[in-house]
This record gives C-alpha cells, sequence and structure tokens, in this order.
C-alpha cells in the first residue's frame, strides 16, 4: 500500500508541473503573439479627416501567371493623435485594435517629412 501512495503522489505532482508547464506556455504563447504586429511603411496621401491619416502602401508581388512583378497599393487608415503628419511624409504605421469602422492602423514614427 505505501507504494501506491507513492505513485499516486508522483503522479498528482507530475500533473501540476504539467499544469503549470501548460499554463506558462499559454501565458507565453499570447504575450508573444500580442508584440508581434504587422508594420508597413508608406505615403502620406491625405490628412484631412481629424486625428486620421490615410497612407498608401506599395508592395512588390509576383504575378501568378505571368511571372512578373505587379505594384500594388493598399490604402490604409491610420491613428495621428496629434495631428502632425502632412502630405507627402513617409511614415511607419503598425497594426492596432479597431479604433473605428475602417481604421485599424496607428502611426508610429515619422521616416521623413515632407518637402
Amino acid at each position: 500500500m505505501p507504494e501506491e501512495t507513492a505513485t499516486t503522489t508522483t503522479d498528482a505532482t507530475a500533473t501540476d508541473a504539467a499544469a503549470t508547464d501548460a499554463a506558462t506556455t499559454d501565458a507565453a504563447a499570447t504575450d508573444s503573439s500580442r508584440t508581434v504586429r504587422k508594420v508597413r511603411e508608406g505615403t502620406v496621401v491625405s490628412n484631412k479627416m481629424d486625428k486620421t491619416a490615410v497612407v498608401a502602401v506599395v508592395n512588390r508581388v509576383r504575378h501568378a501567371k505571368y511571372n512578373k512583378f505587379v505594384l500594388q497599393t493598399k490604402k490604409l487608415y491610420a491613428h495621428d493623435e496629434t495631428n502632425d503628419v502632412n502630405i507627402g511624409d513617409k511614415v511607419r504605421v503598425m497594426e492596432t485594435r479597431a479604433l473605428s469602422k475602417n481604421k485599424r492602423w496607428r502611426i508610429t514614427d515619422v521616416l521623413e517629412r515632407a518637402k
């Protein structure tokens, strides 16, 4: 009988350790997935809205059939808390939570001011 108690205690300790490891792994996965956010660089094409700038991001993608590189432009609505960016500025934007119907990005850096 004492042997069974020892085995049960060892199994319980192993189960507790596994649960702690799983909880630690889940917390680490949550933290790491939160820190990985998309970052893009683009040019401000509009700043007419209050605290919002429209940023055009250009990507080079290979055409599936012709294998030629094609430029694709995507307009992103980015949050600009201080309204300090102007048309033509090169900026870095980072993905964030939904701030409005279309706004999902925020301006993190102004890389180059318009001349």
